[in-house]
């Protein structure tokens, strides 16, 4: 336990610093939304093509992992989905609360792997992301047609937007590399690497800036349906599935990293976008924030 909890407070202390500087508003304007942008569309698909394209990728056991990181999701998708007339939430509110329970936040699940195992739990954990990213988004945009929300004619702008999604991109090209034995030749790879070491820090404090704690505040029942699921019941099946399957412990740990992380703050521009209940969506993203510091260190310290 006490090497997970020091392997996570760097993570916590640099979104709290976020957090006073979202409060701050500094460096003031729309600096922060711009360098939110910069880390999702170079910095990070550099550190995944980075990691993906030098990487012993055979070594990861991708099946079970798979299984382990994609099976909770189908499984409280279903389960949200057939339960929604008796949740007696609006359309909106309710694309809200599927979001919240699903996505994930990638800065703090990468951080996290990169902080407990190094280059081998960044390794499992851009497998993850190419594993787990599809399947939520087509999860998530199949979510709002069917609750209503989103047009008929946004659908194939939503599933091109999934196919130029930075994060599949930056995996597809890191795997393409790796498969193909090109690696990254010459400067490619110190220069990705320096490009990468970046993404990881300012990717947390841009997940303070996001924060609104006033919008907690006014959350009911939808919160905390979106955080049970999303922080408690998520982790639990993955670490069980984990066990049945036998994974390692350093897989295990990304596991529970990809599905016990807080939701992904992009959520709230994708609420907006596709007739979500923003407001509901920005309390999801701040009360779990604030309450994962607490349930990361249990979920990770049950499966030392």
């Amino acid at each position: 336990m006490p090497i997970v909890q020091s392997a996570l407070a760097p993570l916590f202390l640099l979104i709290a610093l976020g957090a006073w500087l979202g409060w701050r508003a500094y460096p003031g304007g729309d600096f922060w939304p711009r360098a939110e942008r910069l880390i999702y569309t170079l910095l990070f698909p550099a550190l995944l093509i980075a990691t993906l394209a030098t990487a012993d990728v055979a070594r990861v056991t991708v099946l079970p992992l798979a299984a382990v990181v994609l099976a909770p999701l189908l499984v409280m998708a279903g389960l949200l989905w057939a339960a929604r007339r008796r949740l007696a939430l609006g359309a909106p509110a309710f694309t809200s609360v599927f979001q919240g329970a699903l996505r994930f936040n990638t800065y703090v699940a990468l951080a996290g792997a990169a902080a407990l195992h190094g280059d081998a739990g960044l390794t499992i954990a851009a497998v993850a992301i190419a594993l787990m990213v599809p399947t939520i988004n087509v999860l998530c945009v199949l979510c709002f047609v069917a609750a209503g929300t989103l047009g008929h004619a946004s659908i194939g702008r939503s599933l091109r937007e999934l196919l130029r999604n930075p994060l599949i991109v930056g995996c597809a090209i890191g795997i393409t590399l790796n498969l193909s034995g090109i690696g990254l030749p010459g400067v490619a790879e110190p220069t990705l690497r320096l490009l990468g070491r970046a993404a990881l820090p300012l990717g947390l404090i841009t997940v303070g800036t996001a924060l609104r704690p006033a919008a907690v505040l006014r959350a009911g029942r939808a919160f905390w349906l979106a955080t049970l699921v999303k922080l408690m019941l998520l982790p639990a099946l993955a670490l069980v599935l984990a066990l049945l399957v036998g994974l390692d412990t350093q897989t295990t740990h990304v596991a529970l990293l990809f599905t016990a992380v807080p939701t992904a703050t992009s959520a709230y521009i994708l609420s907006r976008q596709l007739g979500g209940d923003s407001e509901l969506m920005a309390a999801i993203i701040t009360g779990q924030t604030v309450l994962a510091m607490l349930t990361l260190i249990f979920w990770l310290g049950v499966a030392v």
